[in-house]
């Protein structure tokens, strides 16, 4: 979570249409569709439904997720998610159930004689 605990929620009724960009962490229990671009931590609750291109630091997804994904830190895949799209990331965590169809790309740094 952001250092300064300041956490947007976006509730199980509500449906959002566009680009969606900030700083703070946030909450997804709704609907988005467009473009997530968030410098900090963003969670996908389980009655969340994505469909966009994701950037953030670090994501959490428990619900649905559409969209190629970009994260600088972390992206975790809880064993109750559906995740759709391409994932680039330092590290990624699935969790055994959890639906994944797409790529992982990862930047790793092997030894020269591998």
């Amino acid at each position: 979570m952001a250092q300064n605990d300041q956490v947007g929620i976006i509730g199980k009724g509500i449906v959002i249409k566009g680009n969606l960009t900030g700083a703070g962490d946030l909450v997804i229990e709704g609907k988005v569709e467009g473009q997530i671009a968030l410098k900090n931590h963003l969670t996908i609750e389980s009655t969340g439904r994505v469909q966009a291109d994701i950037e953030a630091e670090e994501l959490t997804i428990n619900g649905e997720a559409s969209g190629n994904i970009d994260a600088s830190s972390k992206v975790a895949i809880s064993a109750s998610a559906k995740v759709a799209g391409d994932i680039k990331a330092p590290r990624v965590v699935i969790e055994d159930g959890a639906v994944f169809n797409g790529s992982i790309e990862m930047e790793v740094n092997l030894p020269d004689d591998i």
